[in-house]
């Protein structure tokens, strides 16, 4: 634990150092923190996924990949760069004495605000892996079956040896989602943390520096400290009208309206086959994407340097002056940062440079916009290359027109209205809101967001996965660039006070009560669900002892099979899964249910997939009838309860 702990703050500390090569001296401590610690994961990702390629993921590759992470340290030895640093960390003790010695009411705000944000986010991500004396549990609807799926990608590295990566769900095939997040926890996990902390640990520094760097980028475009605060409130605590069905259910509830608010019974921002379809960001994406989780801090960090950068050159534009050097350092970093961005989070690669050619365009700073696009080209091309390249993926099934996003048969307008509350007419007032005479979104600032509204028309329009509803990792990022807009206008009807602020709080009320019903379930622990027990993490293991690191493990087609918890292949994983990732199954799904029947080309399929292990459990015989006679003639080499594990000889 404490080696995975070193490489949590060595990768922290070694970010933050490169922060001071492109943003100002004068940034607040929590920033530069924050900053630093999605640069510094990023980059230990990433280079040691390039050594794990070479020498598998083991103390050698980690080691190796420090070298290149402590080149920042080396800025240490220039007295200029101490005396910044030494300055950042005096500034934060004055503001610190300051804030005890004169606690106004603002400054209580912002710290309670503060505090009782951070315990939200901590105790949603201790909900992710709940172990329990009878298995392992997960607090979230919506992680049933994402989370095994994540659970066998960070087995596949830390235990399986899956280098270069082959799709673990799907054996045979390369790797071509984007599983940098998982190798994070890889990391964790073959340092020494336990299966929960190595999730715990990038899940909650991530969320934490989300929060912050939204709220600097929202001071950054507005200038309002009141919406600073609001704007990650919106991002986290969001949701739809879905708080009506809590109203309508109270008096049904026999046992009292308190009763009912602390054990509700399902989530009012999603449900399956209802209209509500766009979820809370914590319990919908932030937790069950754990890519989006670690792509969405690094493109808000990227949106705030192009704004920074944009406002500085017209300023020396002004004044007839070059470009600041400063302003092509931040577009480097950002650039740099966006190319890695394929293997964390391809739909936030793919909107970031799509945003960053309008605005290009826009601006027409060339000189600025190439400092951007030469290293997120240089470095994201390789890794285009990477997933493309054998990958098994129909690119054709991630394109269709689709109207309406997952509207159904509801009216696309009234769906949006359900789904977001009144998010878009606050949007299109706090674009119209005059202030004596001036509008209350600045010109410059209108032009900027206006490219961010394509990633909410365009999966509007069109179907950009095979399974329609994953547009939303396209639409978050408009939802993102949404909430500093829409909380400049709250904050400043807030301040005009009279029935301004009245107003204000009933408009936050209605954008966040549903999101927070939802999160209250996972706070209470409401929810609670086993996705395997004992007998299962007891086959699990002896798998994980008794078969090869690559073997291939034929298991049911579910969501929940041990295997998951091995870092051994899967013939096939949970189908749905493969579906909405876009390959194609094939035959895979009939051939496996054969196998199991003992059918005549039960032998013959073996041979053919190179199978090397069967399980039989629970699993299976709740799926497809299992013929045990036939497996009797292999040696059984594991057994839990009712799982046992066959080894596969060859005739």
């Amino acid at each position: 634990m404490l080696s995975a702990l070193f490489f949590c703050v060595f990768a922290t500390v070694c970010g933050t150092l490169l922060s001071y090569l492109f943003d100002e001296v004068g940034l607040d401590l929590s920033t530069r923190l924050a900053t630093g610690t999605i640069i510094g994961l990023a980059l230990l990702a990433s280079l040691g996924f390039l050594f794990a390629l070479l020498l598998g993921l083991n103390a050698w590759s980690l080691s190796l990949a420090m070298i290149p992470l402590a080149a920042p340290l080396l800025l240490l030895r220039y007295a200029v760069f101490r005396s910044d640093v030494r300055g950042q960390f005096s500034s934060a003790f004055e503001w610190f004495s300051r804030f005890i010695s004169r606690l106004d009411s603002g400054s209580a705000f912002a710290a309670l605000f503060s505090v009782v944000l951070f315990v939200f986010l901590w105790r949603a991500f201790q909900g992710v892996l709940i172990e329990e004396p009878d298995g392992l549990y997960t607090g979230y609807v919506n992680n049933l079956g994402d989370l095994p799926f994540h659970l066998q990608i960070v087995h596949s590295f830390a235990r399986g040896n899956n280098f270069p990566p082959e799709d673990p769900s799907f054996a045979g095939v390369r790797f071509s989602y984007p599983f940098m997040a998982d190798f994070l926890s890889a990391i964790f996990l073959r340092a020494g943390a336990s299966l929960y902390a190595s999730l715990f640990i990038p899940s909650i520094l991530l969320a934490l520096s989300l929060v912050i760097l939204v709220k600097r980028w929202t001071m950054e475009l507005t200038g309002n400290r009141l919406a600073s605060f609001l704007a990650p409130a919106l991002l986290i605590f969001g949701g739809g009208l879905g708080w009506v069905m809590f109203l309508k259910e109270i008096p049904h509830n026999a046992a009292g309206a308190l009763h009912f608010a602390l054990h509700l019974p399902h989530d009012f921002t999603i449900l399956p086959g209802h209209t509500w379809r766009w979820g809370n960001s914590i319990t919908t994406l932030l937790v069950p994407q754990r890519s989006m989780l670690f792509g969405l801090p690094i493109a808000i960090f990227i949106f705030t340097q192009w704004w920074i950068a944009l406002r500085d050159a017209r300023r020396a534009s002004s004044k007839a002056a070059s470009v600041p050097r400063v302003s092509i350092c931040r577009l480097l970093a950002a650039g740099i940062l966006a190319g890695l961005l394929p293997l964390i989070h391809a739909h936030t690669f793919v909107a970031v440079m799509a945003i960053a050619g309008c605005l290009a365009l826009v601006s027409k700073q060339w000189s600025l916009w190439l400092a951007f696009f030469g290293p997120a080209t240089l470095i994201s091309i390789p890794e285009l290359l990477w997933v493309l390249n054998g990958s098994g993926v129909r690119v054709q099934s991630f394109a269709a027109w689709q109207l309406g996003w997952d509207s159904g048969n509801l009216n696309p307008g009234w769906f949006w209205v359900l789904n977001t509350g009144l998010l878009i007419p606050i949007l299109f007032a706090a674009l119209a809101w005059r202030v004596r005479g001036e509008y209350l979104a600045k010109r410059e600032l209108a032009i900027y967001y206006a490219p961010f509204t394509l990633c909410f028309v365009i999966p509007n329009l069109i179907r950009l996965a095979p399974w329609v509803w994953d547009n939303i990792k396209v639409l978050f990022v408009w939802y993102a660039a949404s909430v500093p807009l829409a909380a400049l206008l709250l904050a400043h009807w807030w301040q005009q006070r009279r029935g301004w602020r009245l107003l204000a709080v009933c408009v936050i009320l209605t954008l966040t009560l549903a999101g927070s019903l939802d999160l209250s379930r996972v706070f209470l622990r409401t929810i609670k669900i086993r996705e395997f027990d004992n007998d299962g993490i007891a086959i699990a293991q002896q798998i994980t002892e008794r078969t090869e690191p690559r073997a291939v493990v034929l298991h049911a087609m579910t969501y929940d099979s041990p295997v998951f918890l091995t870092g051994r292949r899967s013939l096939l994983g949970y189908p749905g899964q493969i579906w909405s990732r876009g390959l194609d199954a094939g035959t895979r799904e009939s051939d496996i249910r054969q196998i199991y029947a003992g059918t005549q080309d039960a032998p013959g399929l073996l041979l053919r997939y190179a199978v090397q292990y069967v399980l039989v459990g629970p699993q299976e015989r709740a799926m497809m009838p299992v013929n045990s006679a036939f497996f009797d003639q292999f040696a059984l080499i594991g057994n839990s309860g009712a799982y046992s594990l066959y080894k596969i000889t060859r005739p």
